[in-house]
């Protein structure tokens, strides 16, 4: 049943509000309310997201510092010199002197004297640096089975000159090379390559492996050689004959593990090794001369090398360049002898009993290496002595090596001389004779 309808009636709707059937306060049932769409700052207000920055205001900027004054950047310019600024003050500091002309000339001033307190060094490493290190190594924890003394010129030079060939490119290995040496008393040389360089040492050290019963060096089965009695000319030139190309740098590997075997092989022998004979054709040398011999000639020719590839290369440690000097002048008196016998040096003065001194010459040595040595000039048996002094000889240490490998005429080697001159030259010929390729 409906009620009778009030003011405000007209939509047939009944009214919370209070009426005349509700008292005043009291709620009824209230109605839903449909909200109306919303705007999006009504959501901004709601959620509490702050306006867009655009309508942020700006902060202000501080003002750029000042650029350090006068006294600020002159008090720099040690720092500068020495390269201790940071970057802002290099910048700072190398930006004033374009414009500071007493500055500029002060910071020059700084610059040299800097440039003066270091010593320029050389980049390349010190070839006695693997020796030192060896040396504080061994002093600290010594070897099992030590190399012997007289194995470590051999393994210093095939170490330096296998440093050397590290260092060189692709095409270095086919850099000619000029091998120099003396036939009588006439110069000879025959080109080849930095790889036929070592292949040529190989080979000739394939003699000592030869003598210590080790395998065949050569990494090629076609190159391999008969050994025999063959002198090391001949050796040489076979294993050259047996490659159809030039040698690459292929052949570095093989050489640089037979030289090891070789240092390997004879530190383990023991004692009595040493005075193993080792052939070299026509003559022989005991294993401690021989391994002597072959650092000798991996000196020489490793300097053949860096001439040709242009790198800097010095001398041996002056202990083992003493011992070098002192191998070839224990050769010194039968080659003279042999020379004689051919006619190519003057007749003896006198015959001397074995062990008796006889007419000497004395050979002085300066340098690096150097020592006094008197070599018997009428007999191999006979004893040098002072006191039967004919000739006096003195040459740079490394002369006398150029000398002995056929690098320097003999008319051009000595630098003093005073005796008997036939004598002085038969020794200086006899010195270029013991070369050999």
């Amino acid at each position: 049943m409906t009620g009778a309808r009030g003011p405000g009636d007209e939509d047939g709707q009944e009214h919370d509000g209070p009426g005349p059937d509700r008292p005043e306060g009291w709620l009824g049932r209230q109605s839903p309310r449909i909200p109306g769409p919303r705007a999006a700052a009504d959501d901004r207000e709601v959620l509490g997201t702050p306006p867009p920055a655009a309508s942020l205001p700006v902060p202000p900027q501080p003002p750029p510092l000042p650029p350090p004054s006068h006294k600020v950047l002159k008090s720099l310019l040690g720092a500068w010199a020495l390269a201790a600024c940071s970057p802002e003050e290099t910048r700072a500091v190398e930006e004033h002197l374009t414009d500071c002309a007493p500055c500029a000339d002060e910071a020059l001033r700084l610059r040299d004297a800097v440039g003066l307190l270091q010593t320029e060094r050389s980049l390349d490493l010190d070839p006695l640096l693997r020796n030192r290190v060896l040396d504080g190594c061994l002093g600290r924890r010594p070897a099992r089975i030590p190399i012997p003394s007289w194995v470590t010129p051999y393994d210093a030079e095939t170490a330096r000159l296998d440093a050397l060939l590290k260092d060189i490119g692709d095409s270095e290995w086919h850099a000619p090379v000029r091998l120099r040496w003396f036939e009588g008393d006439t110069a000879a040389s025959r080109e080849t390559t930095v790889a036929g360089v070592i292949g040529h040492l190989m080979t000739v050290d394939g003699l000592v492996a030869t003598a210590l019963g080790l395998g065949d060096p050569l990494a090629d089965p076609s190159a391999r050689v008969a050994t025999g009695k063959a002198s090391p000319t001949a050796l040489t030139e076979r294993y050259w004959r047996s490659y159809a190309r030039p040698p690459t740098r292929s052949v570095r590997e093989p050489w640089r593990e037979q030289s090891h075997d070789l240092i390997r092989t004879a530190s383990f022998a023991g004692r009595g090794v040493s005075e193993l004979s080792v052939s070299y054709g026509d003559f022989g040398l005991p294993l401690c001369d021989a391994l002597l011999d072959r650092a000798f000639e991996c000196w020489v020719h490793a300097g053949d090398i860096a001439d040709a590839v242009d790198y800097p290369y010095g001398p041996p440690a002056a202990a083992h360049l003493n011992r070098m000097i002192d191998l070839a002048v224990r050769l010194l008196p039968a080659a003279l002898a042999a020379r004689r016998s051919a006619g190519l040096a003057s007749p003896s003065g006198r015959l001397v009993r074995a062990g008796s001194p006889g007419r000497s010459l004395h050979l002085e040595i300066e340098g690096a290496g150097g020592g006094d040595w008197y070599i018997s000039l009428d007999s191999p048996a006979a004893v040098g002595s002072p006191d039967h002094e004919v000739a006096h000889v003195a040459l740079d240490g490394v002369e006398f090596c150029q000398l002995t490998s056929g690098h320097v005429p003999p008319q051009e080697a000595a630098a003093g001389q005073r005796g008997d001159r036939d004598a002085i030259r038969d020794v200086l010929f006899t010195a270029a004779s013991l070369s050999r390729l």
